[in-house]
């Protein structure tokens, strides 16, 4: 059997769909990833992935490209072409599926599952409804199941990622902790000054800094890193990213991109989470974990890409020594 399986958002979306698409692996054999372009990386990085589809929505991201009848018709091409038999359409829990299965469907996929809450008509044969709550990478493993691709035994079911490079020559020798400075969104960002001082304090307790950053970040990480911390920022791709925060001994980031990548590779996570959107539903899944932020703040399930409140009091009320606090934490409990 040949299945696709879709997830059009971002790296760290298409990096929690990571579970659900072994499940899929598991019992069919080849599996197609349709996946924007800012979750190709990730897909790419997916045990279980035998190929990967890259299609941006019209529907997806902050900046959607336009709607065209011959971008739509490329699309169909490629779906007809990869010939799967089944598709499971993973969305998160406040969108639709039915757009995709729209497009499936023309495509003659001839079984299509999705976690749907709108009356899916014949687009779907398999309407899944996630138990309220569940957090994101396991809503998809319980629409896989629904499909009939349970997880197999021995799967835990956490984050995983292809193994990454050695990257010593770019962190340098001893251990390290990662400062991971960017978000995909203002509202979800630490503030630099606040990511200066946690590097700051950090240094002076005697731990060694790596600051992370894409090429769009560099002089966010500069200014972060300062004469401190050795500074990556521009400096790696998705894999190489991956083998940094693999060596770490605990990750420092906002809910982004990067906080899921760490998961993937078994390292602890600091998570600077804003409450913009359900931390339940959101945090590094399966690694521990230690959440700063308020997460009863105004700005609360808003969405918001930019902070509604002034000054920002969800994550800079987060000082430099509450990090490093459950920086030192995270590694007490990973040596005892």
């Amino acid at each position: 059997m040949r299945a696709l399986v879709v997830r059009l958002d971002s790296f760290g979306d298409v990096l929690l769909a990571g579970p659900a698409v072994r499940a899929v692996a598991a019992r069919c054999s080849h599996v197609t990833v349709l996946c924007g372009p800012r979750g190709a990386d990730a897909a790419r990085m997916l045990p279980g992935a035998d190929d990967v589809l890259v299609w941006e929505a019209p529907w997806e991201g902050f900046d959607p490209p336009p709607v065209t009848a011959a971008d739509v018709e490329g699309l169909l091409d490629r779906l007809r072409a990869a010939a799967c038999d089944t598709a499971l359409v993973l969305t998160s829990f406040h969108q639709s599926p039915l757009p995709t299965a729209l497009l499936l469907r023309l495509a003659g996929i001839p079984f299509i599952g999705a976690d749907s809450v709108d009356h899916p008509g014949r687009l779907l044969d398999v309407r899944h409804r996630r138990q309220e709550g569940r957090h994101e990478a396991e809503a998809a493993l319980d629409t896989a199941a629904a499909m009939g691709f349970p997880l197999p035994p021995g799967d835990d079911g956490r984050l995983r990622v292809l193994p990454p490079p050695d990257t010593g020559a770019l962190t340098g020798n001893g251990p390290y902790v990662v400062l991971h400075p960017g978000a995909s969104a203002p509202a979800r960002a630490w503030s630099p000054h606040r990511c200066a001082e946690a590097v700051a304090l950090l240094t002076d307790a005697g731990h060694r800094v790596v600051v992370t950053g894409g090429p769009q970040e560099t002089a966010l990480t500069r200014e972060v890193a300062g004469c401190l911390a050795v500074d990556l920022g521009g400096r790696t791709t998705p894999r190489t990213l991956a083998g940094v925060l693999h060596l770490a001994d605990a990750v420092i980031s906002a809910n982004t991109g990067p906080a899921h990548l760490a998961a993937a590779v078994g390292t602890p996570v600091v998570s600077l989470f804003a409450p913009v959107v359900p931390a339940g539903r959101w945090a590094p899944y399966g690694v521990p974990t230690i959440l700063l932020g308020d997460q009863s703040a105004p700005c609360a399930d808003t969405r918001a890409l930019t902070c509604p409140v002034p000054g920002h009091p969800c994550l800079d009320e987060v000082t430099g020594q509450d990090v490093l606090r459950a920086v030192h934490k995270l590694i007490q409990e990973r040596h005892s």
